[in-house]
């Protein structure tokens, strides 16, 4: 069969592209963009890239269209599909169909963590020789590509709570049917798609009843909008994970995370140590080992596996360090996400200073949804530069005014980072945030350090 994607560069997309050209089937794509490193993983597997959204990338028809979510009614490619009367699917119901259908599914939902958790389970899976399949939205370090079909019973797959289509408004999620699945935190985004936390969680709620009654729910026992979407209704056994409360506990040997001890319903399992940093990390391995438990792997077995994991990209990814400076890039997208990431740098670096460039790019970050959080998320940061570019529909001083003499506001990438090379010195950690491309920013200061 001949399938092509709209929108196959996104991560998920991507993914959902590897396993298709897996299955056999000819695949060819389209994107606004293509662009690595997911156009260099789908090049080297034999599938076809078209810059653009050219209604004649669909001619002559390919056998069934997979269209992302990224796409919209006023779209060429769009328009076209709809007028020729194409025959059509969203990414996660052809996925739901062709791949999940007689897997066992263990799916990672939640605000924060997914990419991260989803592949810490699946390398724990695959510590044990259980081969799992997986489709992970990021690029992983301990495996070769995003997404695979693995030889195990087991399929591990980042549940995102996002739309699925124009045209299926449900979240990606609910067409994944997991026998097993993660709850990892609740909290409000999406802010172009959602108006509340409680949409949010009953889109959660629509997960949970779907998981079977001999499945299991893994959540966090420390997130009390998660305790009220169970509150709903629920038909499947429950663990809990937490550090302060939970059948599944972590006590910190280090306060920066790097090293835990596992304990489960009051039994000390064993210590790991580990290359990640943070509380937030902790609690991802924890949900990790919980459902790889749930899966049949001996937990106190994968323990020794977390010192070999290779975090996802931009997840504080160190790139570079010159002039005795650290460079950092991150995929932030939350204030959440922000503070807790900050929280292990800043327990791992001391009283060493940490200059944060942020770039508020996320649907909801761009809203403003998050404008009055971010301040105090930052607040482990010495001094920050906040990328305000013109289109940005609302007044960055909300954030720098509140950090109170440690932000500055500036327009354009140039002028962020003539700003850090004016206020880096020897000894610094600086850290990019952004969920996008930040125009090659880390990677242009880096060089600048270098030069």
């Amino acid at each position: 069969m001949k399938l092509h994607i709209l929108g196959i560069c996104g991560t998920f997309m991507g993914g959902v592209a590897a396993l298709a050209r897996e299955l056999g089937h000819t695949v060819e794509g389209s994107d606004a963009n293509v662009y690595p490193p997911m156009s260099t993983q789908l090049e080297e597997l034999g599938i076809t890239l078209r810059s653009g959204y050219d209604a004649a990338h669909l001619t002559p028809p390919p056998d069934l269209v997979l269209v992302g979510n990224a796409l919209s009614r006023g779209n060429p490619a769009i328009e076209h599909l709809l007028d020729a009367r194409l025959p059509y699917q969203s990414g996660p119901q052809w996925l739901g169909e062709q791949v999940l259908a007689q897997r066992q599914v263990l799916a990672v939902a939640g605000t924060h963590g997914k990419t991260t958790t989803t592949s810490l389970l699946a390398w724990l899976l695959q510590s044990q020789g259980l081969a799992p399949g997986f489709l992970i939205g990021g690029v992983p370090g301990n495996f070769e590509r995003s997404a695979r079909l693995g030889d195990g019973p087991h399929f591990v797959i980042e549940a995102d709570e996002y739309d699925t289509a124009f045209f299926d408004k449900r979240s990606k999620f609910v067409h994944y049917r997991p026998s097993i699945a993660i709850l990892n935190n609740l909290e409000f985004d999406h802010a172009d798609i959602f108006p509340d936390v409680a949409a949010i969680q009953r889109q959660f709620h629509h997960l949970v009843r779907i998981v079977p009654g001999n499945g299991r729910l893994i959540v966090n026992a420390e997130d009390p909008r998660l305790a009220q979407v169970l509150q709903m209704g629920c038909w499947s056994a429950v663990e809990t994970f937490g550090i302060d409360a939970g059948d599944w506990r972590a006590e910190l040997i280090e306060a920066d995370g790097s090293a835990f001890r596992v304990s489960y319903r009051g039994h000390l399992l064993g210590e790991a140590r580990w290359p990640l940093l943070g509380r937030h990390n902790v609690m991802n391995a924890l949900a990790a080992i919980a459902a790889a438990h749930a899966a049949g792997a001996s937990a106190a077995a994968v323990l020794p596996a977390l010192a070999g994991f290779a975090s996802v990209k931009r997840r504080l990814e160190r790139i570079d360090a010159a002039q005795d400076i650290a460079v950092y890039d991150d995929f932030a997208h939350h204030p959440t996400a922000i503070a807790t990431t900050l929280d292990g740098l800043r327990a791992r670096v001391g009283a060493a200073r940490i200059l944060v460039a942020l770039e508020p790019r996320s649907n909801s970050m761009r809203l403003g949804a998050h404008a009055d959080e971010l301040a105090p998320s930052l607040r482990k940061a010495d001094h920050v530069v906040f990328l305000q570019r013109p289109e940005l529909p609302w007044d960055a001083q909300r954030v720098i005014g509140a950090l109170a003499g440690h932000g500055e506001a500036v327009g354009s990438v140039d002028a962020l980072l003539a700003a850090l090379a004016g206020a880096a010195r020897p000894g610094d950690h600086v850290v990019f945030m952004s969920n996008g491309g930040f125009e090659g920013a880390p990677q242009r200061f880096a060089a600048h350090l270098r030069g």
